[in-house]
């Protein structure tokens, strides 16, 4: 389960205070993956990363009692100085998994070759999408958390490779996706919610949240 109780937060723009959530509550229980509808500049971004726990909210509290994926496509913790190797070992270490099996996924499902033994640093912005894609796919959790869909790369068997893992984990798992399109949310999502104003409306389907937003977006 992931909660949020009271949450509040906001930032100053240097003219105004925006507000991302006003006093939010809400649960995402496992076994009923969530979409959360929201226009651009709303605060998408910030509020997957609070659930993930790589912002921390004004106030209220974020309470956490299953494992959440860090978001799809997050490079954090990842050194460029190091290579894929020493990274994938070193994430493994963090999470208390084998670094031997993170290690032999990664490079089975990225497939860049020698580039996986040099520096992340040197990398295309298409392996570095490769080896995050991989890196949250080698790490099991309950909620994977997805900001604005699926990461794109040029590479047809990559994506395929990727899109098969992810299904199979997500056949196991609770996701989240906020997105400013519905497109993505309904492959994955049942329930739904949109984020507007500082307010997080929950639905109990996609497609309430769906009226909502629209309705929201042609006004």
């Amino acid at each position: 389960m992931l909660e949020f109780v009271n949450v509040s937060k906001s930032f100053w723009t240097g003219k105004q205070r925006k507000v991302i959530l006003d006093r939010a509550s809400f649960r995402v229980e496992l076994g009923n993956s969530l979409g959360i509808l929201a226009a651009n500049g709303t605060g998408k971004t910030t509020l997957i990363n609070m659930m993930a726990g790589l912002e921390k909210p004004d106030e209220g509290r974020i309470i956490r009692t299953s494992r959440v994926s860090f978001p799809l496509g997050f490079m954090g913790g990842v050194v460029n100085k190091h290579t894929g190797t020493e990274n994938a070992r070193y994430i493994a270490r963090l999470y208390g998994l084998d670094p031997d099996y993170v290690e032999a996924f990664c490079r089975y499902l990225c497939d860049i070759g020698e580039y996986f033994d040099m520096p992340v640093g040197t990398y295309s912005s298409g392996m570095r999408a490769r080896f995050s894609f991989s890196l949250l796919l080698a790490l099991e959790f309950d909620i994977y958390l997805i900001d604005e869909g699926m990461p794109s790369t040029t590479d047809v068997e990559f994506n395929r490779k990727a899109g098969t893992v992810l299904q199979e984990r997500l056949a196991k798992a609770t996701v989240v996706i906020v997105s400013h399109q519905a497109t993505i949310l309904e492959k994955y999502c049942r329930s739904g919610a949109v984020l507007r104003d500082g307010k997080l409306y929950m639905f109990d389907t996609l497609e309430e949240a769906k009226q909502m937003y629209n309705y929201e977006t042609q006004s």
